[in-house]
């Protein structure tokens, strides 16, 4: 993802048991240095959690930690709580991107561009268990639904897709390693964890793969690159930034089904309990959309967004942006969208290193 001047970089979604307090969104401001708690009922910014400076994507699962990466200043933030806080810093990565959490709960994988290496974070001890080696700039990372393979881009625009068997957190092994047609950007497990969708860094392509093959299925037509998907139970969401859209596709032969217009630089997408979220690099709005991809309502965040996660009640939602020097709550605009079918870290941080992880050579 080409760094703006002003980022909403991450966007988390959890749900929460029925009866609970509503659902939040987690959106990472990239250049002010805070993560942004979205009330979705109430369509506001209820509170800001300052971090390190930088942060630019953020995964979380169900009521565990949430996962903020700080590419340039080599950490892993861990969020936990409702409302959330900061519960302690990880060192010692190069570059950290992306993370996936486990089945469970108990362990994330996180890849670190800088050392070409995928992490494992032990969530219930807060600390780097295993550093395996998987290519230069591992990047996007997505995990089956069983836990036990994950697919990593290496690159932004990546000429290689490694596919790692992590049936053994600590001991991730690179099994095999994909050339798809096209320089990918994005991957990700479709919900059945049968098929792999893959987005193009440079094309207007999308591809489809059953999980254990070498070539895609499926090729698709997408927006402008690059793109990044979501899933709802029977479609996928391509995120376009460059193109101003998020398309529908249907999930099982990814046909498209219609096509959402929404502000530029809106790169990143994710989608939970009926609604979609896209937070926009360029102008720091959070756009939500129904699960059919109309255009429901949006939020302002920050001067700018990147990326973003859907919490539950009693969850929590994620998502990248700056941060500001208040961490008071605030009351934003929410305004309609037009839709057009078609087929530094607070005081209360614990600062700490991952000391002694093992590491192996991954292939």
């Amino acid at each position: 993802m080409d760094r703006r001047t002003f980022l909403l970089s991450g966007l988390a979604l959890a749900l929460a048991p029925r009866g609970a307090r509503a659902p939040l969104a987690l959106v990472t401001a990239d250049t002010e240095g805070y993560v942004a708690v979205v009330d979705l009922a109430g369509r506001r910014v209820v509170r800001r959690v300052t971090t390190l400076a930088g942060p630019r994507s953020i995964e979380a699962h169900g009521r565990g930690p949430a996962i903020v990466g700080h590419a340039a200043e080599g950490a892993v933030t861990l969020l936990e709580g409702r409302p959330p806080r900061v519960r302690r810093v990880l060192r010692g990565f190069g570059e950290p991107r992306y993370a996936a959490i486990a089945p469970g709960g108990r362990h994330a994988f996180v890849t670190d561009s800088g050392h070409g290496e995928l992490a494992t974070i032990d969530l219930e001890r807060g600390r780097v268990v295993h550093r395996a080696t998987i290519g230069d700039l591992a990047r996007h990372v997505t995990l089956d639904r069983a836990g036990r393979t994950v697919w990593a881009a290496l690159g932004s625009s990546a000429a290689e897709i490694a596919v790692i068997d992590v049936s053994d957190p600590v001991r991730p092994r690179v099994r095999r390693r994909i050339r798809p047609p096209f320089l990918a950007h994005d991957v990700a497990f479709s919900p059945s964890g049968a098929r792999v969708w893959v987005t193009a860094g440079r094309e207007r392509r999308a591809a489809i793969y059953a999980a254990g093959d070498a070539r895609p299925s499926v090729l698709l037509a997408a927006e402008v690159a690059p793109q990044h998907v979501a899933f709802g139970p029977r479609t996928a969401y391509l995120a376009s930034g460059e193109g101003r859209s998020v398309r529908v596709h249907a999930l099982d032969d990814g046909r498209a089904l219609r096509s959402t217009r929404v502000p530029y630089g809106s790169y990143n997408v994710a989608r939970r309990a009926g609604r979609v979220l896209t937070p926009s690099l360029g102008d720091g709005t959070l756009s939500v959309l129904d699960a059919a991809g109309r255009a429901a309502w949006s939020v302002h965040v920050a001067p700018a967004a990147h990326e973003r996660r859907l919490l539950a009640p009693g969850g929590h939602l994620r998502a990248t942006a700056r941060w500001t020097s208040s961490c008071r709550s605030s009351a934003a605009s929410a305004r309609p969208w037009t839709t057009r079918s078609r087929t530094g870290t607070t005081s209360s941080a614990t600062a700490g290193s991952a000391a002694g992880p093992t590491r192996s050579s991954g292939s």
